[in-house]
């Protein structure tokens, strides 16, 4: 339910929980009351200073239920955030001045990378810009080797000579990053040390704490971007957290990190990169609220927000961790939720090319200006301008009175950048662009799911984020799914999975072994030291006994391959249990690769241990069932699909549609932070927890 929506008219019950979301566009915020309503709020977001965002998004709750800012905050029992910040960073590259310290002979390592491209037919797009010149990545003398053990001290001489060049340069933040550390971290914690002795500045990035993996070149370049991030991110974590404080707040926020759990700041203080994906990871905690009314652990979520769309994948109830992540051509080896993210959103741009070809995305009109109809000095044609012209979207107040639509902006912006170029109508121009983007959606679904040896098929389609729902069931369609699951609330998709999101914490020790002769005394005591490291820190968050669990896991790999796998381990009384272990990473490989090697050797490289905890949030209010059939409340024409075209559809009101509802496409469903479109045959219904069901039309006008 959405603030406004008239079956919260008595306001929420206290204590409440609080979600926000800061976005590209709009900042979300979802409220949780004592009873477990949702009540959902948007704001554009401020991308200068996002804190700002924030703020707007408490007043507009506390004024919509006649409290004031400060009782507003003093009755929050939990405040959780996600927040583009640390990826916006990294985009925009306003970032810190970062040194970095590295083993004499290494320090053109971050920038020679691998040899290993994206697009392996693209040989001229260039890498990006290394965030640390190399005027400012020093040498110092020392050397650990490939065992672990020191060949050469450290000379301390070399890291004041580097010091004085840092402060020459105003460098701001430090990474630290010497060869083979993931084996022995000695070296690294005696330079971090002399430099926090030193040193004036408060930023240390040490890679063995940062990124204690294998590979020189993803533990540098994790470092690095730590360091980047550091100042400003943690800087403006600690300031929204104090203002909280101030207005009340009894308990410190929590944060979203990159593997979808969320943790405290003084936890990320250290590691402000495990935010990156801090906003779209949230989206695994969506995935577990919504799997119960979509009756399924098999989901792929497609969130689809105003400048990007996030796609994710939930196998039989889990959603893959992955440590090899890249954001704008950087690696990092951080724990986080696969996701895969391509420029698509309500706000992607849309034009014609120099050889005359229709394009839209990657870039998007962000918050200020937006898109066309906004009526906010926008020029260029958008997702959001076509879905209006295509009578998808009703001209006027949208988003909870965020922003109002204007048809004739939308339609001068389309002809003067797209029809008139391509010599055809505004409308045909608005269906170019809607089918364009589809198809970007598909591959981005196509990425997770095909590519990963998953069938989407046997999957339910989440269509969430304020646009999602106009493109469910049109890339459901194409893709083979059978059903399109729609959130009420899909415009706050991401906030109100923060609040059912897990505590998890990952703790990782790089094992080099056979997995049928590793010796199980020593894999027992390093996932023993691991686990009591994670069970420390869940007591530090508050959680302990049956609140906090730990989970292992191991990576795996047949002899001489590259790439490891992730899967549970396995032990009884102490011992490996191998061919369980086997058996799941053979399930891996074969799903992955297609092929297994019955006898082949399989060799150990990581043991892992995942620290989690749940709160134990009330489950969300049952609406009420439906008792009258629903009225439509106007007919639209609206152009419903290419083998359509335009039809008059009934539109109806979310708030009149009730668990026991069903109807028959083709229609539209408005709500307060998107629009639902059923295509033709397509039958739609209201499950238990209130949320959309669609079932698709096969070609045959049955349904599965």
């Amino acid at each position: 339910m959405s603030a406004d929506d008239p079956r919260n008219a008595q306001g929420p019950r206290a204590p409440w929980r609080i979600g926000v979301d800061v976005g590209g566009t709009f900042t979300d915020m979802v409220m949780q009351d004592a009873d477990g309503r949702h009540f959902v709020f948007k704001v554009p977001s401020i991308p200068d200073d996002p804190s700002v965002g924030v703020l707007q998004a408490l007043k507009q709750a506390a004024g919509q239920f006649d409290l004031s800012l400060a009782q507003l905050v003093k009755d929050t029992a939990l405040f959780v955030h996600g927040s583009t910040v640390a990826t916006n960073t990294i985009l925009e590259r306003k970032g810190a001045t970062v040194g970095m310290l590295t083993t004499e002979g290494f320090r053109d390592s971050v920038e020679i990378r691998r040899g290993i491209r994206e697009n392996q037919w693209d040989h001229r797009a260039p890498f990006p810009a290394v965030l640390v010149p190399r005027y400012l990545r020093l040498p110092v003398r020392g050397r650990i080797d490939r065992d672990g053990r020191e060949r050469r001290p450290i000379e301390h001489a070399d890291i004041d000579a580097a010091l004085t060049t840092f402060a020459d340069h105003g460098v701001e933040s430090i990474a630290i990053c010497l060869i083979n550390s993931y084996l022995n971290a000695d070296h690294e914690q005696q330079v971090a040390r002399h430099v926090k002795d030193r040193w004036n500045g408060g930023w240390v990035s040490p890679s063995s704490e940062i990124a204690p993996v294998m590979g020189e070149y993803e533990r540098a370049s994790t470092a690095v971007i730590n360091a980047y991030l550091a100042p400003k991110v943690v800087r403006y974590l600690h300031d929204l957290n104090d203002r909280l404080h101030d207005l009340g707040l009894a308990r410190s926020i929590l944060l979203v990190q990159s593997n979808g759990g969320a943790v405290s700041i003084d936890q990320l203080a250290m590691r402000p990169v495990n935010l990156v994906l801090s906003g779209p990871a949230a989206g695994v905690g969506a995935l577990r609220l919504y799997r119960d009314g979509a009756e399924s652990d098999d989901l792929i979520a497609m969130e689809i927000g105003g400048t990007s769309c996030d796609v994710t994948l939930m196998s039989r109830g889990d959603v893959a961790v992955s440590d090899a992540l890249m954001i704008d051509g950087y690696h990092l080896a951080t724990p986080s939720v696969e996701i895969h993210t391509v420029g698509a959103g309500g706000g992607t741009i849309a034009g014609v090319d120099a050889a005359g070809m229709l394009f839209v995305g990657p870039k998007g009109a962000g918050a200020a200006p937006g898109p066309a109809c906004y009526g906010k000095g926008g020029v260029e044609p958008t997702v959001t301008d076509a879905q209006l012209l295509l009578g998808r979207l009703r001209p006027g107040v949208y988003a909870g009175g965020a922003v109002s639509l204007d048809r004739k902006k939308a339609a001068a912006a389309i002809d003067s950048r797209v029809a008139g170029p391509l010599g055809i109508s505004p409308e045909a121009a608005a269906v170019g662009i809607i089918r364009l983007l589809e198809q970007n959606l598909l591959h981005a679904v196509e990425r997770i799911s095909i590519e990963r040896g998953h069938d989407p098929r046997r999957f339910t389609l989440v269509a969430a984020g304020g646009a999602g729902p106009m493109h469910g069931t049109a890339v459901a369609r194409t893709l083979g799914c059978r059903r399109v699951y729609l959130p009420r609330q899909a415009g706050a998709f991401c906030a109100i999975g923060m609040l059912h999101s897990d505590i998890r914490l990952d703790f990782l020790r790089v094992f080099l072994g056979d997995l049928e002769t590793a010796d199980d005394a020593v894999v027992e005591a390093i996932f023993q030291s691991l686990e009591e490291s994670a069970r420390d820190q869940l007591a530090a968050e508050g959680f302990t006994g049956g609140d906090a669990d730990v989970v292992r896991e191991i990576d795996l790999r047949y002899l001489s391959q590259q790439w490891s796998i992730r899967v549970p381990s396995a032990s009884v009384d102490g011992r490996l249990d191998r061919s369980t272990i086997r058996r799941h990473f053979e399930a891996e490989h074969d799903r992955m690769f297609g092929h297994i090697q019955p006898d082949g050797r399989i060799d150990i490289t990581c043991l892992r241990v995942a620290g989690k905890a749940r709160f134990h949030s009330p489950p969300p209010a049952p609406p009420e069932p439906a008792t009258v059939a629903p009225t439509p409340i106007s007919d639209r024409d609206v152009h419903v699909g290419d083998a359509v075209g335009w039809r008059a559809v009934p539109v109806y009101a979310g708030g009149d549609l009730c668990p026991g509802h069903e109807l028959t496409g083709p229609l539209l469903v408005e709500e307060a932070t998107t629009t639902v479109l059923a295509g033709v045959g397509d039958q739609l219904q209201v499950d238990h927890t209130g949320n959309f069901l669609i079932t698709l039309a096969q070609e045959d006008g049955s349904h599965v």
